[in-house]
């Protein structure tokens, strides 16, 4: 084992991240992709790929590109395709993608007594033999980039439903609708994607749901919506007084079209980028139910006393964080989610490293390779500058963490369970990663601010505070 090299799983947009911060600080690794190439979900023949064939960034392309590579698409929001040719670009362009081992699924990362981690793989079936070639290697750590879209979350209900019963993970093309009665549960932007797609294939398409949402257009004023007001942040209260009212004037109340009255505040939950949705609800195209009471055969019964007969249910539940190869003791789970300073370090310094575990409004690439970027300098660190490490680790055990909310009180869901405001988030990991660098004035000033900003945490040790409503 070379005692300085590193695993990275997982080659879609958070390894390629990590895998090109690595390579910029000289920290040596090797990485393992379960598919055929890079690119992660956005590679639609990836068999854990939860793409489908009418997806598109919610988020425009110059909030979300990588700053050092620009995508080669005048589209503001392109289509799946396109982020896979990216993506492959980029690995291409910066060696990264011969520095993956492909069709290999890890099957067990496990640490051992001198507390190196041995990894174990699958590798693919080599001539005539039926099992894939078995890899073992031992690393200093590992880090995790496998995403946290893979794991259907998928609810139980009361009763049996006798049609056919799907995941979104399992929706491909709006073919699969075609001239069916067709009930979509949960109206995520994933959700909403489908049901737009189904009015135009299905026999009829209702929606279940059972909160209210918002919902926020791609455009505003003739730009992307979220292009506006990039690197001013206002205060969480004005923004959502703002912002509240701009939508009202935009797209309407989401009341009058059949939904919920939301329970909480704009941001305190993902907001839905689709309109389209709105308008097809205003054309009669689809309807908006309450949320599901019990399945009987392929009658479905909602909580308000109705009911319908459906073909298909397609369930818009969304998904559940999973690491399957690693103890979840390792990650400091609590809850729905791993429990990590910056979500990304074990409080234990243990060697695992989470890439990607971060979900925030207009965060983008960028802000994920900013989160690699702080892992890169901690790893190089531990073995050129060992005292900022160690100074590092000493902090994150002794002193409050980050407030990473921004002041938005996110509803406690397990999709919200990660959940981060970008500005705040940045800025903690910018300092974070400041306190580490060679630079001694440089970190200096970079302890002194992180300092500030952990003496400015309000709310405890995972920093981030949530409102307590049923899932």
């Amino acid at each position: 084992m070379d005692e300085h090299r590193y695993a990275v799983i997982g080659a879609g947009p958070s390894g390629l991240a990590v895998a090109r911060a690595l390579q910029r600080a000289g920290v040596a690794f090797d990485g393992y992709e379960a598919s055929k190439g890079v690119g992660g979900l956005w590679d639609i023949d990836n068999p854990r790929s939860t793409m489908y064939e009418s997806a598109h960034l919610i988020s425009s392309r110059t909030t979300t590109e990588f700053a050092e590579f620009p995508m080669d698409s005048d589209a503001d929001y392109p289509g799946h395709r396109t982020l896979l040719r990216y993506f492959r670009d980029f690995a291409d362009h910066f060696g990264l993608t011969e520095r993956f081992r492909f069709d290999t699924r890890v099957t067990e990362v496990e640490r051992e007594g001198d507390g190196a981690w041995m990894l174990r793989a699958e590798g693919p079936s080599t001539g005539s033999a039926t099992a894939g070639t078995i890899v073992e290697q031992r690393y200093a750590g590992v880090i995790l980039a496998n995403g946290t879209l893979a794991e259907p979350n998928v609810p139980s209900f009361r009763g049996e439903f006798t049609g056919e019963l799907l995941h979104t993970s399992a929706y491909k093309s709006a073919q699969q609708l075609t001239g069916k009665r067709v009930l979509i549960i949960g109206a995520g932007n994933s959700g909403c994607d489908i049901a737009v797609d189904a009015v135009h294939h299905a026999a009829s398409v209702d929606m279940s749901v059972r909160r209210g949402y918002y919902f926020v257009p791609r455009y505003l004023f003739g730009r992307p919506s979220d292009t506006l007001n990039q690197g001013r942040p206002m205060p969480a209260r004005i923004k959502q007084f703002i912002d509240t009212r701009v939508l009202k004037a935009f797209t309407g109340d989401p009341v009058h079209f059949g939904f919920p009255k939301p329970d909480y505040k704009l941001y305190e939950s993902h907001p839905i980028v689709n309109t389209l949705i709105l308008n097809h609800l205003g054309q009669g195209d689809l309807r908006v139910r309450a949320d599901v009471d019990r399945f009987d055969g392929e009658t479905v019964h909602f909580r308000d006393g109705s009911s319908g007969d459906y073909d298909l249910v397609l369930l818009a539940t969304g998904y559940s964080l999973d690491y399957p190869f690693v103890d979840r003791s390792e990650l400091n789970w609590s809850g729905y989610s791993p429990s990590l300073f910056l979500n990304v370090f074990p409080p234990s310094f243990n060697g695992l490293y989470v890439m990607g575990m971060i979900e925030a409004s207009g965060i983008g690439w960028q802000g994920r390779y900013e989160q690699a970027e702080l892992i890169a300098q901690y790893l190089s660190a531990l073995t050129d500058r060992p005292d900022a490490a160690a100074d590092f680790r000493r902090r994150v055990a002794d002193e409050p963490w980050p407030d990473l909310t921004g002041g938005y009180h996110y509803l406690a869901l397990e999709r919200m369970s990660y959940y981060v405001n970008k500005d705040a988030y940045r800025h903690a990991v910018r300092e974070a990663a400041g306190s580490l660098r060679e630079d001694p004035d440089a970190a200096a000033e970079g302890r002194r601010r992180i300092a500030r900003v952990l003496g400015r945490s309000k709310h405890g040790r995972r920093g981030a505070a949530t409102r307590q409503v049923s899932s």
